[in-house]
């Protein structure tokens, strides 16, 4: 398992609800814990190592150990309430930064790697991690939230991004958009 970076089609795939929890499942979180630590994430989302599920994980602090370390799974964001502008990065596309403003409270309603249900009103930096991790099993973008100035100003980190994409891609089939969505649909099949 690694962390995809921007352009990938999996980035772009729409995530399918899990239909269950496993122990293969809870295999994939604890690594893509792992991930997040060694790339000094606080989210991670599924479809960011390739895999269709709705799925994230989020550690506030960034640290192992430092503070709660959450499984959201099937997440649904609702009641969203105020404004906030921040600045935003993610770990598929290294190096890029922008404002973004969202909601600066929302109350989510998920499950956890025990299958049980939970709900929570939360705010603030925590609001705004989940709100940034349930976007990515959306398929969108932090720079698809932004001004249009401001993607403007981000415009040539993406295109760099793009051109090293298309690079590898044609070396590598496994990059192809038919061949990623083939593996998408059959680990569908197999877990949602």
């Amino acid at each position: 398992m690694e962390v995809i970076t921007y352009p990938h089609p999996a980035l772009r795939h729409v995530s399918k609800p899990l239909r269950r929890v496993n122990k293969a499942l809870k295999a994939i979180a604890t690594e893509m814990f792992d991930l997040m630590y060694e790339h000094n994430g606080v989210g991670l989302a599924a479809n960011q190592v390739n895999l269709p599920f709705q799925l994230f994980v989020v550690n506030e602090a960034g640290e192992r150990g430092a503070a709660d370390e959450r499984v959201f799974i099937n997440p649904q964001v609702q009641r969203p309430k105020g404004r906030d502008e921040a600045e935003e990065g993610c770990l598929s596309i290294p190096g890029v930064y922008g404002n973004v403003i969202r909601p600066a409270r929302v109350h989510v309603v998920a499950w956890d790697l025990a299958g049980n249900p939970f709900d929570q009103t939360v705010e603030g930096r925590l609001a705004r991690i989940i709100q940034h991790e349930t976007d990515h099993l959306h398929g969108v973008l932090f720079p698809d939230r932004m001004s249009e100035s401001a993607r403007l100003a981000i415009a040539p980190e993406l295109d760099a991004f793009e051109r090293e994409f298309h690079r590898l891609a044609e070396r590598e089939d496994s990059l192809d958009p038919d061949t990623v969505e083939r593996r998408l649909a059959e680990l569908e099949l197999e877990y949602c």
